[in-house]
């Protein structure tokens, strides 16, 4: 894998933020950002664009668990579409199932409850999403 990416957990309040490593195939979670009703800080989301100068985007797809869509998915759908077109970088789509609850279950493992902030748990939603994408192979 030879590819930066930034990777996103989409969400209506809150957007997990992540940068990839194509060395490793690994990420590091950045901070949320909040969002009102699904919709970022642009200019905040550019300036990370601007600072990590990734190659691809992924954003992260809530499906249920037998694959079907729920009304979120047509969200961040909508939002992988606004990212391609603001900042004309490809944008790929990668499965979310149980993100959350992986997120959930490694932060927990580094600090308990605290650790379990909504921010950090979409970051960290974020990072799985980054390095299942590297994992898939995609390039």
């Amino acid at each position: 894998m030879t590819v930066s990416i930034l990777g996103f957990d989409f969400g209506t309040q809150s957007i997990g933020v992540a940068i990839g490593n194509p060395i490793t195939g690994s990420a590091s979670a950045l901070k949320a950002l909040k969002a009102r009703d699904g919709i970022p800080n642009w200019d905040e989301l550019g300036n990370i664009i601007q600072q990590w100068q990734p190659q691809r985007l992924v954003v992260g797809l809530p499906l249920n668990m037998d694959g079907s869509e729920q009304a979120i998915t047509t969200r961040a759908r909508k939002f992988a579409n606004r990212l391609h077109g603001r900042y004309g970088l490809p944008v790929d789509l990668q499965d979310e199932r149980l993100t959350t609850v992986d997120a959930r279950a490694t932060l927990f493992e580094k600090g308990g409850y605290r650790a379990l902030g909504k921010g950090a748990v979409d970051s960290a939603s974020a990072v799985v999403i980054v390095e299942s994408w590297y994992a898939q192979g995609t390039d």
